[in-house]
C-alpha cells in the first residue's frame, strides 16, 4: 500500500522538490499529500502547488512563545492529510516532544552535518573551525532531542582548501537532494537500515 507523505517546509523547499520529483517518478512507494509551513511567504509553498501537491500554512509568529498552541494549529492541516510518514525539510522551528511523539517512528529530518557532530545551526561553519577533513549531511528519524534519532542514512563531501560555509554547504546540497530521496524511497518500502552514499 502506497504511503502518504507530509512534508513540512520553511523555505524555498529544495530539500522538499527532490523528494517530489523523486515520488512523481513512479514505481514509488509513496506519495505527497502535504506540503506546510511555518511561513506562509515561504516560496516553497508556491512550488508545491505548481506540483499539484495540496499546500497549508500555519504562521508560527501570532503564536510567539506559545509553541503548543502553535503545534496545535499545524497538527490540523497535518491531521486532515492523514499521512504516513512526516518529513521535515529544511523546517526551522524546533518540536515539542509531545508534537515528535505523536509521530514516534513515522518522522524523518534531514541535517547538514555528519551526525552526531555538529546537531543544530552553523554547522559548516563549525566543521571548517574544526579542521575536519569532510562534511555532509544525514537523515535520521525524529526524536525529541533535537538532532539525535536513528541515522537512516549519510552522504559525505571532502573539505577542499580555500572552503568557505557557504562553498561547502553547496555542496553539501549536492548530496542531501541525492541522499533525502533515496533513503524516504527505502523507509516507505519499510527498509530502516542506513544508507551511505
Amino acid at each position: 500500500m502506497t504511503k502518504r507523505v507530509a512534508i513540512l517546509i520553511s523555505g524555498g523547499g529544495s530539500n522538499m522538490l527532490a523528494l517530489l520529483r523523486d515520488m512523481a517518478a513512479g514505481g514509488h512507494p509513496a506519495q505527497p499529500v502535504l506540503v506546510a509551513s511555518n511561513d506562509p511567504a515561504a516560496a516553497g509553498l508556491v512550488k508545491a502547488a505548481a506540483a499539484g501537491v495540496t499546500v497549508a500554512a500555519v504562521d508560527h509568529r501570532p503564536f510567539k512563545g506559545d509553541r503548543a498552541a502553535f503545534e496545535a494549529a499545524l497538527l490540523e492541516p497535518i491531521l486532515a492529510a492523514e499521512p504516513d510518514i512526516l518529513c521535515l525539510a529544511g523546517f526551522m522551528r524546533v518540536l515539542t516532544p509531545a508534537f515528535v511523539g505523536r509521530f514516534a517512528g513515522r518522522m524523518l529530518n534531514i541535517h547538514p552535518s555528519l551526525l552526531p557532530l555538529y546537531p543544530g545551526l552553523h554547522t559548516h561553519q563549525r566543521a571548517l573551525d574544526a579542521g575536519d577533513a569532510e562534511a555532509g549531511c544525514t537523515v535520521h528519524e525524529v526524536t525529541p532531542v533535537l538532532d539525535d534519532g536513528p541515522i537512516l542514512g549519510q552522504a559525505r563531501v571532502p573539505i577542499l582548501p580555500g572552503d568557505t560555509a557557504e562553498t561547502l554547504a553547496a555542496r553539501v546540497l549536492v548530496q542531501e537532494h541525492r541522499l533525502y530521496p533515496a533513503v524516504l524511497r527505502r523507509f516507505a518500502g519499510g527498509d530502516r537500515s542506513p544508507l551511505y552514499l
